[in-house]
């Protein structure tokens, strides 16, 4: 009988690879790095009671909306940018997400301890099948199956008029979690996404500071070599995927919540192209990128549409002064390591 061909000698391929940094040398673990964290963390955790102290309470829904999309764009960074998977439906999974916990909702099922780990199932068991079969091709055609299928699942939500249809899905209410935390009240809720999102960021920063996330970058670089030392390249991107998948999904529990509503519109390619203008802004493959393009794009929008209509024109131009003054994202003028 035939022995695998896995590895090309008895030497175990993951010899090959650098084996998983110590938390002193890894520049995500660096002392700056988190210093900086814990302050903006300080910040945020404040936030609620400095805005209701200066009774600017709107501006607590608003964070929250940044921190969710902050959320889904981390969880395209990493397929796109420590992958190096370019997909254009990523907004599908959000969207499924979305109505996933707004049918389940309608159904009776109010408790955001089986919702949203519902929503993040759904969105990774379908990037799981999405993967399969996008992952068989590669550059442009990869994207072009990623938005073929997210315009799929549009135009399937949008047939669906049991579940709204063209019209969208209203929320009987906002989710509930007990333990005397009351969602229906913003800062409430302002906390419960704000340890989502924390938990999720530190769950991905030890992702990509593992093995795994050392062989997903390291195929990112150069897969023909990964793959003649022993890896199945696609494996990883594909596990990658669908957990990028279910994030996005769990993402769009979170803002069907916050909206109190879900529609076909939050699975429209123009989403996807939304989240990957916060990748880029923030900067591809670092860390604090999806957070960083989030609070530029949204602050920006919301800024610009108090002064015009036209506000698209005005961040347009702020778009274009970011990628000209800053190519790699926002997060290069900070220092030239990825953070």
């Amino acid at each position: 009988m035939a022995q695998p061909t896995d590895c090309l000698s008895d030497r175990s391929p993951m010899a090959d690879l650098p084996p998983s940094a110590p938390a002193a040398s890894s520049p995500l673990n660096h002392p700056l790095h988190w210093r900086w964290g814990s302050a903006l963390l300080l910040v945020l955790l404040l936030l609620p009671q400095v805005l209701q102290a200066t009774e600017q309470d709107f501006y607590i829904g608003m964070v929250s909306r940044v921190l969710i999309f902050a959320l889904a764009a981390t969880s395209l960074n990493l397929i796109l940018g420590f992958g190096g998977m370019v997909s254009f439906g990523h907004a599908a999974f959000v969207g499924m997400g979305a109505y996933t916990a707004a049918i389940a909702m309608n159904a009776g099922w109010m408790s955001a301890w089986s919702t949203w780990p519902l929503a993040f199932a759904v969105g990774g068991v379908l990037a799981l099948v999405v993967g399969a079969i996008s992952l068989r091709t590669q550059g442009v055609y990869f994207i072009m199956i990623t938005l073929a299928f997210a315009q799929m699942l549009y135009y399937l939500m949008v047939s669906l008029k049991a579940y709204g249809g063209d019209d969208g899905l209203p929320l009987p209410a906002r989710a509930e979690v007990g333990l005397g935390v009351d969602l229906a009240q913003d800062a409430h809720f302002y906390y419960a996404v704000l340890a989502v999102f924390v938990l999720v960021f530190l769950g991905v920063h030890r992702l990509v500071n593992a093995r795994f996330g050392h062989v997903l970058q390291a195929s990112r670089d150069n897969a023909t070599r990964m793959q003649a030392l022993g890896y199945a390249v696609r494996r990883f991107q594909l596990a990658a995927f669908a957990l990028a998948g279910a994030l996005a999904g769990l993402a769009g529990a979170l803002l069907a919540n916050q909206s109190g509503f879900v529609g076909p519109s939050l699975m429209q390619w123009s989403q996807s192209g939304m989240l990957m203008v916060m990748v880029i802004l923030g900067g591809v493959g670092r860390l604090y990128g999806g957070l960083a393009g989030a609070v530029l794009f949204l602050v920006a929008e919301e800024v610009l549409a108090a002064y015009t209509i036209h506000w698209q024109l005005g961040l347009g131009a702020v778009l274009l002064l970011v990628v000209l003054r800053a190519p790699n994202g926002l997060l290069s003028l900070v220092g030239g390591k990825k953070s």
